[in-house]
């Protein structure tokens, strides 16, 4: 019986880091302080000096890190925010919770991160900001996206849930517009236990206005300066994040050679590659190809004990739940990539015979 693979292999990360898990977690078990305890801090502290960020402010999750920047920009209904269709649904409900409205920009097809090219068409006078997806774990334009927002008078909010770690023209993915917000679900490149997320910024008021929102609008005890949320990021997974930094460094290392090798192994032999821009990496928190006929793809690596992921099978101006915020017809090419996408197994663990096997299977089944 051939031996089932994992897509995202926790369990070896776990093994390598048990101790460092069990120390950093019996500290805080010891001191009791199971909110914003002293490994908050210093988790902060740490994250801000890898991306280059003044600021680090964890919070609960990646999608109240978008919550609250969005909050911290003092978001209005009917305020829009240009973002792009293809993403996971948190991009887009932060903005409609918040009462904003998205709107919605198509992608470019070979990387699938938003088109800066078709942005400044979508810009009217409510405009308030532009939310770019670093998808697949490689940084959106960066550079076009923050000139186009400087000459309009827009904020940037980078949602980084998917590229901690990465690089862009020499400057971290968090680091490199107004906001930075990112992840640490389990997956991610950078995962905790449970939820927790980031955010980052280098603007003094807006990192004040973000640790007040996180704590229910409270400037001290018992003062709310401004409306909130309880959207901290618990001390216990702060530690289990800190030991995992440990090797952190070595797994960046380790992804990027993984996804490097799958190109080399996959191009030219008949299925579609993502591209990866000269001016940045990618820590392929998902490494994804593109295959036609992908339902019978999938099975034929499942018949081998290789799993797959579809990220992600419809894109937001087609789900119901955001379809009356655009046309049928305004993102064809996020069309195209939801029915085309895959993701092979990826993490920092993977052995070069399980890569092999990955892509032996794939060759046999697009052959």
């Amino acid at each position: 019986m051939t031996a089932k693979l994992d897509f995202i292999d926790l369990k070896s990360q776990y093994a390598a880091l048990k101790d460092r898990i069990a120390q950093r977690m019996q500290a805080v078990l010891d001191h009791g302080q199971y909110i914003m305890g002293p490994e908050v801090k210093e988790l902060e502290e740490r994250l801000a000096a890898f991306t280059g960020a003044k600021h680090c402010i964890t919070v609960a999750s990646g999608t109240e890190a978008l919550l609250i920047a969005l909050m911290a920009l003092d978001l209005q209904p009917g305020d829009e925010v240009i973002t792009t269709a293809f993403t996971f649904a948190a991009t887009a409900e932060m903005i409609v919770l918040r009462g904003g409205v998205p709107v919605f920009v198509d992608i470019e097809p070979d990387t699938c991160n938003i088109d800066p090219r078709l942005i400044e068409a979508k810009i009217t006078p409510r405009t308030r900001a532009i939310m770019p997806v670093s998808l697949y774990g490689q940084v959106a334009d960066m550079e076009t996206i923050n000139a186009i927002a400087v000459r309009h008078g827009l904020a940037v909010i980078e949602d980084a849930a998917q590229s901690f770690g990465a690089s862009y023209q020499g400057a971290r993915s968090g680091n490199l517009s107004t906001f930075g917000c990112t992840s640490f679900f389990p997956s991610k490149p950078l995962g905790c236990y449970g939820d927790g997320g980031a955010i980052f910024t280098s603007d003094d008021a807006l990192a004040q206005a973000c640790r007040e929102i996180r704590v229910h609008g409270q400037s001290a005890r018992y003062t709310h300066t401004r409306v909130g949320v309880g959207g901290r990021m618990d001390t216990l997974q702060c530690a289990v994040v800190l030991a995992k930094l440990e090797r952190f460094d070595w797994e960046l290392l380790r992804r990027r050679e993984i996804g490097a090798k799958y190109q080399l192994l996959l191009e030219g032999r008949g299925v579609d590659l993502l591209a990866v821009r000269p001016d940045r990496d990618c820590v392929w928190a998902q490494y994804t190809v593109f295959v036609d006929e992908r339902a019978k793809v999938q099975a034929a690596l499942q018949a081998q004990g290789i799993p797959t992921a579809v990220h992600y099978p419809k894109p937001l101006h087609r789900q119901p739940a955001y379809a009356a915020y655009c046309c049928a017809e305004c993102c064809p090419e996020s069309e195209r990539a939801a029915q085309r996408v895959m993701s092979l197994p990826m993490s920092a663990d993977l052995s070069e015979a399980d890569q092999l096997r990955v892509v032996q299977a794939l060759l046999d089944a697009t052959r």
